[in-house]
């Protein structure tokens, strides 16, 4: 390579690695050299010297959940724009398997990582803070007070659903929640609860543990209650699908004979029938704004710890019953 351009390899070399301080000139033949042979470099030696990979670890916990799906494509896209890769791994909610995925992004020397933790702890998570690898953490916080954060605003926005399915005339709303010793989970159900209790109602809440066959188990039996609820909130889109799964089996009807709202709003939200109420998360602001923070700490532009929690929508569709009490009004 040297050879071909007429400069010397020190100077080939601070080419490839970006050095601004090299004559247009030699930067122009060397450039020309790497066209005509094709080069690509050997980026397993780079990362060894340098002693870092050009690459950000992805740490989901569920990747068929498309909330998370939604929110690694915005972080890749913000990756590879920025000139990194993306390595992702899924820990399906155990803290084991999160442990070993962190440890061998560890091995691989990435920059830093996106985690969405599977426990309040955060297994693994100091052992790379320690490490001097930063970690932005998704969805969900931990206690250690060094990781910067996005959240949304979990207990406002299942507040606000539960108020919406209140005024609507219901009284027996049920929940269907996810594990109550995730962050998420735990906030939701605090919002349905303390809104009841406000209320005067009596909560009914089951656990649906994040999953849609769980969910929808727990739906039949909630569907078999004597007083049967006239509503049901769900806390995520998982539990929501098999929510409906179990209402249709029953051969109910959605808002007649039981009203739902889901936490999340994913593509199919307003394509079913009847289109579904969702509490909505605004995931792509809140991967990118992860990523910008991850960014800031890579470059060392902010040392200062960040917890950024945002809005979550209400977003009402039939599935809640207000075209039926749109109706009512109507006639009256």
């Amino acid at each position: 390579m040297a050879r071909l351009a007429g400069v010397s390899p020190a100077t080939v070399s601070r080419v490839l690695n970006g050095v601004p301080n090299v004559r247009e000139e030699y930067r122009e033949r060397v450039m020309a050299a790497v066209a005509e042979v094709d080069y690509r470099p050997n980026r397993l030696a780079q990362n060894l010297r340098r002693q870092k990979a050009e690459v950000i670890g992805v740490v989901v916990s569920d990747i068929e959940n498309p909330h998370f799906s939604e929110a690694v494509r915005a972080i890749e896209d913000a990756s590879f724009r920025a000139g990194y890769r993306v390595m992702l791994c899924n820990t399906d909610e155990t803290a084991e398997k999160q442990r070993a995925y962190l440890q061998m992004l560890a091995d691989e020397r990435v920059l830093g990582a996106i985690v969405s933790p599977a426990d309040r702890e955060g297994a693994g998570i100091g052992e790379l803070l320690d490490l001097g690898i930063p970690i932005v953490c998704f969805d969900r916080t931990i206690d250690d007070p060094r990781v910067d954060a996005v959240t949304g605003d979990n207990v406002e926005g299942v507040r606000r659903a539960t108020e919406h399915l209140l005024w609507l005339g219901h009284e027996r709303i049920a929940y269907l929640g996810g594990r109550r010793d995730v962050e998420t989970g735990a906030e939701r159900l605090e919002g349905y609860l303390r809104t009841m209790r406000d209320a005067g109602h009596v909560p009914f809440a089951m656990d649906g543990g994040f999953r849609a066959d769980t969910a929808s188990e727990v739906t039949v039996k909630l569907l078999r209650q004597p007083k049967r609820a006239s509503a049901l909130l769900v806390a995520n889109n998982l539990m929501t699908l098999g929510a409906l799964r179990a209402v249709r089996a029953a051969g109910l009807r959605v808002p007649e004979d039981i009203a739902l709202v889901g936490v999340d709003d994913p593509p199919w939200a307003s394509l079913v029938d009847p289109p579904l109420t969702t509490v909505a998360q605004p995931v792509r602001e809140m991967a990118q704004t992860a990523m910008s923070l991850l960014l800031e700490r890579i470059r060392g532009t902010r040392t200062e710890v960040r917890r950024v929690v945002m809005p979550l929508e209400l977003r009402v569709r039939d599935s809640c019953g207000m075209s039926l009490k749109s109706d009512e009004g109507t006639a009256e």
